[in-house]
Order: C-alpha cells, then structure tokens, then sequence
C-alpha cells in the first residue's frame, strides 16, 4: 500500500517542534552529548527544507530553552558554536530560498558573537516572505508571559492602557510571536510527552504529536507521518461538528 499523500490544501500554516533525543542518542553509541547536537543540527536543516518544499508558512524550532543554562558550561559553549555555524553555513540558502529568520527569546545571555550574526541574519532576511524560520533561542513560555505581564503592567501604571481594555489581543501582541500565526502543530521527538515550557498561550488549540524518535534520526518521512496525522484530525476549537460542518 503506497503511503498516504500530503494534502497541501490543508497544510498546518505554523510547526512547532520539540527538538529532543540528541543526548541519549549520542549516549546510546557511547559518545559524548555535544555529538549529539551536531548529528541533531543535520536533521534540522532536513526538516527546514522540507516545510519549504511543501509550503509550510511558519517553523518554530526549540532551539535551546532558558533552562537549558543550566546545563554543563562545555554542553552549552557546543550548543551555541552550533549555532553559530549553523548561521554561517545556511546563510546563502536561506536567502536564495526566501526564508525570513526571526528569533524567540531572552537573547541578553546570548553569547555576543552568536548574537550578532543571530541578528544580522534576521536583518538580512527580513523581508524574504516564502516561509518564516522562528528560532526559539534562550526561550521559555512562562519567562515569555511574565515579561509581557510586566510591559501590560507598566502601560497600566503609566496610564498609557486602561485595565478595562485589556484583552486576549492585547496578551498577544505583547508575546514574542506577536507577528505569528499560532501553532496548528507541536511536534515533539524523542519520546517524551510534554511541552517542556514551549509555546503554551500559542499552543492552546494546537494538534499535539509526539515520536519516540530521537531527533538525530528525525526524517523529512517522520515529518510528513506527523502531517498526515495532522491533516487526519477535527479540529473544532471549542465547537461541535455540527457548527464546524456549517462552516464549511
């Protein structure tokens, strides 16, 4: 039985995905985590290439959490040189492409160099519109909404945005992901089920799909089976079928 065709009319505008599984993949083989992340860093550049082959509008990456400083300083320095090879390296595909990068995240503890071409890169494609890379970059969902809390709150006092008007809108506008869609579908790797602090005011109606595959291994064939099963879903926002099926 051939297997089952995506179906590029009903294509989730915006991915999120979990990137997990580079440590205990590298610990399976008896190899230190760093090596890990490198192998991770192929599958990452497999999967943009695909979302921009089939016409997926938003990929957001975790890239690293604003937890993950607390893992060991030789495992961070890897994973920002990663990074930042990964920027120089992907540069002229990702202009010639037409992809816009757009970061998410606290950038402040960011390593000056990797912040820097982090930033020129996003300049530089600022304007590029045939598919938007979100890089989740030293990111948290809840350090996310405390700092759009303390903006609201500072408007408030400062009588520049009356309590009465505040709304779900308002909440939005103040995320990083003002200028994105929300996620249709997070996908996780690696066989943990749980958003780990990603995109959680964003993901309130997102089709969750999780794989026990470690993201080293993650294929553009892993991808479209999440798609598929996507595309196999009711998504009713709240709704009954009956009203969804009015809609249509």
């Amino acid at each position: 039985m051939a297997p089952q065709r995506i179906d590029r009319r009903a294509l989730p505008r915006h991915i999120g995905i979990i990137m997990d599984g580079n440590g205990r993949w590298a610990n399976q083989r008896g190899w230190e985590r760093t090596r890990g992340h490198k192998a991770g860093s192929k599958a990452v550049r497999k999967v943009v290439k695909a979302c921009r082959r089939w016409g997926v509008e938003v990929l957001t990456l975790y890239a690293f959490s604003a937890q993950n400083w607390g893992r060991p300083d030789f495992e961070v320095k890897a994973l920002m040189d990663l990074l930042a090879e990964f920027i120089a390296r992907e540069w002229e595909e990702i202009m010639e492409r037409g992809i816009r990068v757009v970061h998410l995240g606290e950038l402040r503890k960011v390593p000056v160099e990797v912040r820097k071409r982090l930033l020129s890169l996003e300049k530089a494609s600022r304007k590029n519109r045939d598919m938007t890379l979100a890089l989740a970059l030293s990111y948290g969902s809840r350090e996310e909404l405390l700092r759009a809390s303390r903006n609201l709150a500072r408007r408030v006092s400062e009588g520049k945005l009356l309590p009465r008007d505040l709304d779900l809108s308002t909440i939005d506008k103040a995320l990083y992901t003002s200028r994105l869609p929300d996620p249709d579908l997070i996908i996780r790797t690696g066989g943990e089920m749980r958003l780990s602090n990603f995109l959680l005011w964003q993901s309130a109606y997102a089709e969750l799909y999780f794989s026990k595959v470690l993201w080293p291994d993650f294929t553009t064939e892993h991808l479209r089976l999440a798609i598929v099963d996507y595309q196999s879903r009711k998504r009713r926002f709240g709704l009954t079928d009956e009203q969804i099926q009015d809609r249509l």
